[in-house]
């Protein structure tokens, strides 16, 4: 008793028994997945509309689970419905499960793009487990049956209706096997897969026998078996249609034989055909077996015959497209780090030492007294100088542009620099004749605003031209050396119009638009400030200097073109930066000519001589004498652009909210109503602020009738509420302000400054800063090509794409910092584009649809092509004995004709041990199938009946059977159902 009562005399092994397994754990983690997405019970649905497989959303959600360390994807893929009505009945208990149901539906038989499983089983909803991620597949038949295992006790622990499949063997195989269960019922599906078709069950026959051995009923006779049958034809050899789209002439591009014609248009379309394929199928939804025979010596089914025919087209993989390449090649010049100088190598500055002293002497020379005409010692001859030993040390393999091709580029961006100028006056048609063709259909493809919805600029802008040549060169000439090249020489152009007074062509007049990319906000901001500096010097020139139109001189004009030389001595350009500048206004043209002073204003006591005046208002005096209120000559305010917006809108912000911020805000903002009040008093002496204000700000001076002394109403005014504010800023700005004329004043816009300022942001730029402004203008191009080329074609969904690229491109292009991913998605959107109007050409081409052709059966013709382009499958109307069905029936037979006369021909026919009947087929309908089209690339049965099993006393469940026999594929999915009760 002693030893049994000693704890440690014995040691006892306890097993736990209750402890889960992992396959336990794998059951549990199923059914609470399939308890997540709610698929427990009966489950009621609409019915199935025909199509409804093709025209509905489809949905699918996925989740991960264990066993134990083998991971599954769980996916739940259906088809989205409304929810039943409820009648207010309750659901029969022994309802059969709505996939049940849907084996026996014909309303989706062969749908055009769907999931393998609804293709085979017609099923509307179910859940797949698969193997997950870089997990092996499921090859050993123990594991299969362990997994089948699974999902049979889950499905019959929560009472699931949805049939789960288990993906098996290697996932190319598309091997399914799965279960589905319902109150006393249950469904098995399962899948043949073979390489090679068995001559015994190549045709309907020996499938029947298949199904019917399959299902085993016992009753006599048995019930009909529904028959659907699909045979697809294929049509590859396109050898009689000729390829639409003419490919570019590279030899004349690459060999510099470029006119502005080739200069003003992107390239489109597609270099090769991108229609690989045309498939038929011809369908016979409806048959029942005795009525159709197709056995291994006689098959009577002829697809001239068949009740439907159905077109899909197989499009080549990534068609080469000439449009979407360029802006594939444009963009990726973004990404480009090199400077100009990296590029094209300090070499070509050998010289800069001696440019730079030369440039310094011509300097040195302008503030110098001297008899040589100034133009001779100018900067602008400097830099002409400087390129002429750029190009001379420069070898001529190191040029990436030759000289012929820079001098055509050049001349197409300005061509008001060609010796055989027009005429003043003469409208400047023909000026752009690559743009003559875009601009008439201008009103049609660009819209009044697409430029500023893409932040581009306006069509026949230099802007707009300098883009498609970039893009030109960058593909053709060189890549991102060829670009830097022809930006240099952009550049200098730009430096030398400045230099000589050149208006610079092809930009609209007046202040930057802010709509526009900064690029061209540069460029209207140069050519702002060549129209100040022109009309500073005529009015220095007075009357003399014959008037020169900036549009009619260049960098690449001859000598005799450049302005006359002008008076020797000091230069405006000399003394702009001293404290002492001024505006001098315009005195010689009609728009501002001055109003001269009368002999009795200058000889009026007392008074200061007016000057610049404008002209007298039409109705306003000087409050304390009878004289005429005069309007003055005014500085116009100086323009800018978005950037100088931007950075003086920070330093406005840097100042504060403090009082001495507010103030100082003030002042700087105040610079033109300074000018402009003392371009007022210089016009009016003895004036007023209320005269001023007048004038200026109308509702600041507040008039009102008032009874006076005698009784009499009168009108009187004075200033409004804000005006009297102590420490106005108005009030402050007329104190300080002298009676000086806008011509003696210190300039608001310097000019000078001005242009430099953009002359070198111009010079800094980098080819990819260069391509970043320029991409908003190159997308606006491509765009308004594929306009051009949709309306040629006239395809819906085309203009439906190209209203959304416009509007995501706006969106991105608006954005300072738009993001580069999302560009290059727009990009693959444009070439998508393209690749849609290249197929309908292709098609178009095909099906002998010309753009003249009329009449009701060529716009059935056009109809059907256009819904090729959109749809997965379209359907012939009346088949085979339709206009667009004896069309296609001539593309086989062509297509026939041509391989039966090639020694190619044997490659075309069936196999024996494939199709096993290959003489026995020459005997159907009259040799047609023979004849006219080729054996079928793939035959899809689909076989359906509704028998008990496995008894003959169990109760009647849909059964269905589907065959796919191709030359290398033979696949039986088949889905059988059986009573779990009376068996």
């Amino acid at each position: 008793m002693a030893a049994d009562s000693d704890p440690e005399s014995e040691v006892f092994e306890i097993t736990d028994f209750t402890t889960a397994s992992e396959w336990e754990r794998f059951v549990s983690r199923v059914e609470e997945v399939l308890n997540d997405w709610k698929l427990v019970g009966q489950d009621s649905k609409n019915p199935l509309q025909k199509g409804e497989f093709n025209s509905g959303v489809w949905e699918e959600k996925s989740q991960e689970i264990s066993f134990a360390d083998f991971r599954f994807s769980v996916t739940h893929i259906y088809l989205k419905q409304e929810a039943a009505p409820s009648d207010g009945k309750d659901a029969e208990e022994d309802a059969v499960p709505v996939a049940m149901q849907d084996l026996l539906c014909m309303k989706n038989d062969f749908p055009p793009r769907a999931h393998c499983l609804v293709r085979w089983y017609g099923v509307r909803e179910f859940v797949v487990i698969s193997p997950g991620v870089n997990c092996e597949a499921i090859i050993s038949e123990s594991k299969c049956n362990l997994l089948l295992s699974s999902v049979s006790i889950s499905l019959a622990n929560i009472g699931c209706q949805v049939p789960v499949f288990v993906q098996i063997q290697q996932k190319w195989r598309r091997m399914y096997a799965g279960e589905c269960q319902g109150p006393g019922v249950r469904t098995d599906f399962q899948i043949v897969h073979l390489r090679r078709v068995p001559s015994q069950y190549n045709h309907l026959s020996g499938l029947l026998d298949i199904f019917k051995s399959k299902i085993g009923c016992g009753l006599t006779p048995l019930p009909p078996v529904s028959i659907a049958i699909r045979f697809t034809y294929v049509l590859q050899d396109w050898q009689q249609c000729s390829w639409p789209q003419q490919p570019p002439d590279f030899d004349a591009l690459l060999s510099g034989e470029v006119g502005g014609v080739e200069f003003g248009k992107l390239p489109f379309g597609a270099c090769e055909d991108p229609v690989s394929e045309l498939h038929l199928s011809a369908t016979w939804p409806h048959l029942t077996e005795g009525i159709v025979v197709d056995n291994d010596v006689y098959s009577d089914l002829d697809p001239l015959q068949a009740p439907q025919w159905s077109v899909r087209v197989r499009k080549a993989e990534n068609p080469q497209c000439l449009l979407g390449e360029f802006l594939s090649e444009f963009f990726k010049l973004c990404l480009h780090k090199e400077s100009t100088e990296d590029l094209l190598g300090k070499s070509s500055l050998e010289d800069e030492a001696k440019d730079n002293s030369d440039i310094s002497h011509a300097l040195s020379k302008l503030t110098e007294p001297t008899a040589v005409p100034l133009p001779k010692l100018s900067v602008s001859n400097m830099v002409h100088s400087a390129r002429k030993r750029i190009r001379r040390h420069r070898r001529a393999d190191e040029s990436p542009l030759s000289s012929d091709l820079l001098n055509s580029i050049l001349l197409y961006l300005f061509p008001d620099a060609a010796e055989d100028k027009q005429s003043e006056g003469t409208p400047n048609k023909g000026v752009y004749p690559n743009l003559e063709g875009q601009l008439t259909l201008k009103k049609e493809l660009d819209d009044a605003n697409l430029f500023s919805q893409l932040k581009s600029a306006p069509l026949d802008s230099l802007t707009y031209r300098l883009a498609l040549c970039i893009c030109l060169v960058n593909f053709y000439h060189g890549g991102a050396r060829g670009v830097a090249h022809l930006w240099q020489e952009f550049v200098l152009e730009m430096r030398y119009r400045w230099e000589n007074n050149f208006l610079i062509h092809g930009l609209d007049g007046g202040p930057p638009d802010l709509r526009c990319c900064l690029l061209h906000q540069k460029l209207q901001m140069l050519n702002c400030c060549i129209e100040r500096k022109r009309a500073r010097d005529d009015g220095r020139k007075g009357t003399g200097v014959e008037k020169k139109g900036g549009c009619e001189n260049g960098r690449l004009a001859p000598q005799s073109a450049s302005l006359t030389s002008a008076s020797p001595g000091k230069s405006w350009e000399s003394w702009s930066d001293s404290e002492e500048e001024f505006f001098e206004c315009l005195s010689d043209t009609d728009e501002l000519k001055e109003v001269q002073p009368t002999e009795q204003e200058r000889s009026a006591s007392g008074r200061t001589k007016p000057e610049g005046r404008l002209q007298p208002h039409d109705k306003l005096t000087l409050l304390n004498s009878d004289e005429p209120l005069y309007i003055p000559i005014t500085q116009e305010p100086g323009p800018m652009t978005e950037d100088a917006l931007e950075e003086q809108s920070e330093v406005l912000a840097k100042l504060g909210t403090s009082a001495e911020g507010a103030h100082l805000r003030a002042r700087m903002q105040s610079a033109c109503l300074l000018s402009d009040m003392e371009s007022f008093k210089a016009a009016n002496p003895g004036c007023l602020l209320e005269d001023f204000v007048r004038w200026y700000s109308p509702r600041d001076y507040v008039e009102e009738e008032v009874t006076d002394e005698n009784g009499q109403t009168v009108v009187r005014g004075d200033l409004s509420t804000r005006m009297k504010i102590p420490g106005n800023m108005w009030v402050e700005a007329w104190e300080t302000a002298k009676a000086t004329p806008a011509r003696r004043q210190r300039r608001l816009f310097d000019d000078t400054k001005e242009a430099e300022k953009v002359l070198h942001y111009l010079a800094v730029q980098k080819p990819s800063d260069l391509t970043r402004h320029l991409l908003s203008c190159v997308i606006h191009a491509a765009i308004l090509k594929e306009k051009e080329e949709e309306v040629a074609e006239d395809i819906p969904s085309v203009r439906r794409s190209i209203q959304q690229l416009v509007s995501l491109a706006g969106k991105l292009l608006h954005h300072p910092s738009p993001d580069y991913k999302k560009l290059e998605d727009l990009i693959s959107q444009v070439a998508g584009v393209e690749a849609v109007i290249a197929h309908a050409r292709s098609l178009k081409a095909k099906f002998g649809l010309g753009k003249n052709d009329t009449g009701e059966e060529v716009e059935g013709l056009r109809r059907f092509v256009i819904s090729l382009l959109d749809e997965p499958e379209v359907s012939v109307i009346d088949a085979g004995r339709s206009y667009v069905g004896s069309i296609i029936h001539k593309l086989f037979v062509s297509a026939q004709r041509l391989a039966d006369s090639s020694d190619e021909a044997a490659l075309l026919a069936p196999m024996e041990d494939e199709v096993g009947r290959t003489d026995d087929r020459k005997a159907t309908a009259g040799g047609a199938v023979g004849a006219d089209f080729p054996p079928p690339a793939g035959r899809e049965i689909l076989l359906r009946t509704c028998v008990p099993r496995p008894a003959p006393y169990s109760k009647p469940l849909p059964q269905r059977l589907f065959c796919v026999l191709m030359k290398e594929d033979f696949r039986l999915a088949g889905a059988f159902s059986s009573d779990t009760s009376f068996f």
